[in-house]
């Protein structure tokens, strides 16, 4: 008989793809999620599928947890409240969710740890802040976040802490040093860390997945905390043009749903890894512009991204993932493409309905002073092409 796997968070966008590619596999799979009303809206498990057992749960409730673990040979926690910018204001939500649902996991699994075989849980590209960077005279460098001076002079570019001079931005290995800028990134901080631990002290072993930017199907299009696809997306499909902060150009790596999916299996069955952090990326850096383009393009609507030319409190430059440890130790290789997976999102989205509410969560925002104008301090139109 195939393992018995506890996917946390599993009837969400990431946990159900994990929990059909583990029945695909043939595991038998436990489900145990919150429902969050601002991810599910209320309807409860829609992508969960009957072949699995659902446990309609809160990761604080010990208890409840408890009974969920009973026959369990591995877990996969994917389990966590999303939202950077929303985690600045509700820091109390983030960090009781991630941070303390995660220890109350861990203290369960230290009395059944004789039981566990592997525990895989997701972590964040977030923690790292800014990606890794060359500069041409001093060679590697690691910037923190750039200063309210320099962006409020609208100067977007990362620079050299020490000869000021432009920054390269290049692959962001596992050895980077972290540096989170928001309570979002440190709660996913906390949840790598202590799990890395706590496998450590207790001989269980661990894998921490560190996701980079994941976009696809059953992406939350009514939750404007979410993933930027699905932010766009939902504006697109009200007719509202999509919101740009700084001048668009800044990078990201975005990576599929069913790779990061593909990426958990491969951290369950693999026999390489335990007590490690791995970047389940793409290696591939895309611009937020690139990425308004093609939905509009593929969504075929003529509407220009609002560029703002004002930045977020703690957002960062530029981060993509170097993905070598993951090849390595999970034979992992990315294998849909960013043009590939934004056309298999828009056919998605032809078939759904979205609620856009990103002028209040913008409005929320400004009230706290999470927006601030750059240069120019107003809207501003696109000047890059589509792509």
């Amino acid at each position: 008989m195939k393992p018995l796997v506890l996917v946390t968070g599993g009837a969400g966008f990431i946990g159900s793809h994990v929990v059909e590619l583990l029945l695909e596999r043939g595991y038998r799979v436990r489900v145990y999620d919150k429902l969050v009303d601002q991810v599910h809206g209320g309807q409860g498990p829609r992508y969960v599928p009957n072949e699995a057992e659902f446990v309609h749960g809160d990761m604080r409730d010990a208890a409840r947890l408890d009974r969920a673990l009973d026959g369990v040979d591995a877990v996969i926690h994917n389990a966590a409240e999303v939202g950077v910018g929303q985690s600045m204001y509700e820091i109390t939500k983030y960090v009781d969710a991630n941070t303390g649902g995660t220890a109350t996991l861990l203290e369960l699994l230290i009395g059944r740890r004789a039981q566990i075989g592997k525990f895989v849980v997701a972590s964040s590209m977030s923690i790292y802040g800014e990606g890794a960077y060359l500069c041409d005279q001093h060679g590697d460098v690691h910037p923190r976040l750039r200063s309210a001076a320099q962006l409020e002079q609208g100067h977007w570019a990362t620079v050299c802490p020490t000869c000021a001079s432009p920054l390269r931005c290049m692959p962001t290995p596992e050895e980077k040093p972290l540096f989170p800028t928001s309570i979002y990134a440190i709660s996913k901080m906390d949840q790598e860390l202590m799990s890395l631990i706590i496998g450590e002290a207790y001989g269980i072993p661990v894998v921490a997945l560190r996701y980079f930017n994941c976009y696809g199907r059953r992406q939350a299009l009514s939750n404007p905390y979410t993933g930027v696809g699905a932010i766009f997306s939902a504006r697109l499909m009200n007719g509202n043009p999509p919101v740009v902060f700084e001048d668009g150009h800044q990078r990201r790596d975005f990576v599929h749903v069913t790779d990061i999916a593909r990426a958990n299996l491969l951290a369950l069955e693999s026999e390489r890894t335990g007590g490690v952090a791995v970047n389940v990326g793409t290696g591939r850096p895309s611009s937020i512009l690139d990425v308004a383009h093609i939905i509009a393009r593929n969504l075929a609507v003529d509407i220009t991204p609002e560029v703002l030319d004002q930045y977020r409190v703690g957002d960062i430059r530029d981060c993509y993932a170097d993905i070598s440890k993951a090849r390595e130790l999970l034979a992992y290789e990315p294998t849909v493409s960013f043009e590939e997976g934004m056309a298999d999102l828009v056919a998605w989205l032809a078939e759904q309905s979205a609620d856009d509410r990103v002028g209040p969560a913008r409005a929320e925002l400004e009230q706290r002073g999470l927006t601030r104008a750059g240069r120019h301090g107003g809207p501003a139109t696109a000047s890059t092409k589509a792509p």
